[in-house]
């Protein structure tokens, strides 16, 4: 379960949107973020990763998007799974081999 987080959603898209005006307006002018994060409230560094966040989702920054980090976590945690299943059936099958095994025990 993902630990709650500090701002709503609501919160960080809106802080984004108004970075990405202003940086509109002015021509990409240094500050930008630090002014919306005084006028929100909110750090500024998690609003600086909101924004690198929403440009690489936007393709205007390499890196990996939100969707991608999602799918990747999914298959990793699929893949666990798979690999304690799999655990669990080699030892199973150990298990009966040994019971069907015509030899007495040492």
């Amino acid at each position: 379960m993902p630990a709650p987080r500090k701002y709503p959603q609501e919160l960080r898209e809106r802080a984004v949107r108004m970075v990405f005006e202003i940086r509109e307006q002015s021509g990409n002018a240094p500050g930008a973020i630090a002014r919306v994060a005084q006028q929100l409230g909110v750090h500024r560094e998690a609003l600086r990763g909101w924004v690198r966040q929403a440009e690489v989702d936007g393709g205007q920054r390499p890196g990996t998007s939100t969707a991608d980090a999602q799918r990747i976590a999914e298959l990793e945690r699929e893949v666990r799974e798979l690999r304690r299943a799999n655990e669990i059936l080699k030892s199973a099958a150990a298990f009966f081999a040994r019971e069907l095994d015509p030899r007495p025990p040492r």
